[in-house]
């Protein structure tokens, strides 16, 4: 039976909602509108007048090759970042989920991550990596393997992927641990009287099982991954070397405040919103088929 609340009052139920509202207005919807302004606008050198250009800001990235080349690297960064979290934060809740002394004290360890800004990540692995006396380095060396994540674009891009990994590790570990935890013991323990073994009981009962948990951690590590990683990228690598880890949100900043191209700075986000909000709607439409409920 459907549970519903009535309110006495019309108009109670629009003042609970309204500071969420006025939040999603202010922090979300008047700064998108004004990115969508901007990008159909041309400054000045001194910024004292603009001009309407219509879409010449978007032709202008259409015919930028550094802009396009973007492209190709945020897909690179995003598909390593997603898969990789999920993958290694799965690994980590099937085996807290199997501890049983300290478990407590094992699941708090993962869990600090999360409490870490951003650019302390970034600054954290880049002194792992790139100081001469980082410890990631140091056995590098001593493994003879020379890092230079200077002048190596590969060595770059690993180190942000690393750092975003392990930034949101704690957000993917927690959600899968709650889905392991609301699984039925009895379907483990009759698949197992069935002389089904582990690999197999995980592939054909416990993944499917986790399949909506899966889809929804999906979505927000794309979203993470294409929004919530600058502050990782600018402490890490700047960009570098040259561009080569230059994702889409990074070269936004960049045009932008250091580059003083604000309307080719705002038309970069206006093309970066709809790229997300189409992957969100092709992961809804289609991802979710496979979801199982």
């Amino acid at each position: 039976m459907e549970k519903r609340v009535l309110f006495k009052s019309a108009w109670l139920p629009w003042v609970l909602i309204a500071p969420q509202m006025a939040i999603i207005l202010v922090f979300f919807f008047w700064p998108a509108w004004q990115a969508l302004y901007q990008s159909v606008l041309q400054q000045d050198a001194f910024g004292s007048s603009s001009e309407f250009v219509g879409f010449a800001n978007f032709q202008r990235l259409i015919d930028d090759p550094s802009y396009l080349e973007s492209f190709k690297t945020t897909a690179i960064f995003s598909v390593l970042v997603s898969v990789g979290g999920l993958a290694i934060s799965l690994l980590l809740a099937v085996l807290a989920n199997r501890v049983i002394r300290a478990a407590g004290i094992y699941k708090t360890l993962l869990i600090w991550p999360y409490a870490v800004a951003p650019v302390v990540a970034g600054v954290l692995w880049l002194m792992m990596f790139a100081s001469p006396y980082g410890v990631i380095r140091y056995a590098l060396i001593e493994m003879g393997y020379e890092w230079n994540h200077l002048l190596n674009a590969n060595h770059a891009m690993a180190l942000i992927v690393v750092a975003a990994i392990w930034k949101h590790l704690s957000y993917n570990f927690l959600f899968f641990l709650a889905g392991l935890q609301s699984i039925p013991h009895s379907l483990i323990e009759a698949a197992t009287i069935d002389g089904a073994g582990p690999w197999k009981r995980f592939w054909t009962i416990v993944f499917p099982l986790l399949s909506p948990t899966t889809f929804f951690l999906l979505v927000i590590n794309i979203i993470y991954a294409f929004f919530e990683t600058f502050a990782i990228v600018d402490a890490a690598t700047h960009g570098g070397p040259g561009k080569e880890t230059a994702i889409l949100v990074y070269k936004v900043y960049y045009d932008g405040f250091k580059a003083l191209d604000i309307n080719g700075s705002a038309a970069q986000s206006v093309v970066l919103m709809l790229i997300v909000g189409a992957l969100t709607v092709f992961q809804f439409r289609f991802v979710e088929k496979k979801v199982h409920y």
